[in-house]
């Protein structure tokens, strides 16, 4: 009889979806940043579907163990007169701090979940496919299997954004960077109507200045080769703009300077984040590498 308790409390748990993952969320970023979570069809919705993350924040959340969906952070948040919520990029339109079942408004920089998926592995990504408005790292952590790497965009790009792509804000500052698709709205560029297979929709000069600046971010729709990741039963760290400049300009306007939001001095911190700081700057090393030209040609167009 015992056996047969415990059988049932085991297939309860597994049934019910209390096991679960991870995600903890961290704001590096100077400024305060509203995450926006969004389940995919045929998930239910997570207990929080948006939360205020203010600077140096973090929160952790639970997500049952075969989720799948999308998360972003939004930026320059408002509430008016009326009590609506409103940002000027990522906003998901429900008026209030929780999306509610809505996503995120392009330009956006995603993180992208399937928990649980084919063979018992989470695929994951990073996606600049409908823009950019946020440096974003997404670290697995404890998982096995797959390949378990590190992805995301740790480059400040809204500095270098071309102008024909360029969001800014009231006081002219660029807030985020806009895909080509949303742009221009051509088929060459969203990979619709004749466009819409591989074979015929290629990287252009605007996607390719997001895969060179981050080489394992989506930087099109069929960028699946080099973007998307696997591992299995992990926990993921997710850190809004990782780190912070080291050099004095940059401290000062790193937006201006264009550069990496990087700080190795995070190794020696001695805080208890010590073997996460240790892997996220492992992986700053292998996605800034092959854009280091990249920002350097942007410096000397922006000097």
């Amino acid at each position: 009889m015992a056996r047969l308790y415990l059988f049932c409390f085991i297939s309860f748990f597994l049934i019910s979806g209390v096991l679960s993952a991870t995600f903890t969320m961290t704001n590096n970023c100077g400024h305060t940043v509203w995450p926006g979570i969004l389940s995919g069809a045929g998930t239910s919705p997570l207990d929080t579907t948006g939360f205020a993350l203010q600077k140096d924040e973090t929160r952790t959340i639970s997500v049952p163990s075969s989720w799948s969906g999308r998360l972003w952070g939004r930026t320059v948040c408002a509430e008016d007169s009326t009590g609506k919520f409103t940002c000027v990029t990522g906003d998901c339109g429900s008026g209030t701090l929780e999306c509610a079942g809505a996503g995120a408004a392009p330009p956006a920089t995603l993180a992208e979940f399937t928990l649980n998926g084919a063979n018992g592995l989470d695929f994951y990504d990073v996606s600049l496919v409908d823009g950019y408005n946020l440096p974003m790292l997404v670290v697995p952590q404890g998982g096995t299997g797959g390949n378990c790497s590190t992805t995301g965009c740790v480059v400040e790009l809204n500095g270098m954004c071309p102008n024909e792509l360029k969001v800014a804000s009231s006081d002219g500052n660029g807030v985020a960077c806009k895909s080509a698709c949303e742009a221009f709205g051509e088929a060459q560029y969203c990979c619709s109507g004749a466009y819409g297979n591989p074979n015929t929709c290629k990287p252009s000069s605007y996607s390719e200045f997001f895969k060179n600046a981050c080489p394992r971010a989506y930087s099109y729709a069929y960028d699946d080769g080099t973007s998307t990741f696997t591992c299995a039963s992990a926990d993921y760290v997710i850190t809004f703009c990782p780190s912070v400049p080291t050099s004095k300009k940059a401290s000062q306007n790193p937006q201006a300077a264009g550069l990496p939001l990087y700080n190795p001095s995070m190794i020696f911190s001695g805080s208890q984040e010590v073997s996460g700081a240790l892997s996220i700057n492992v992986a700053y090393m292998q996605l800034l590498l092959p854009s280091a030209i990249t920002i350097f040609m942007a410096l000397l167009l922006l000097s």
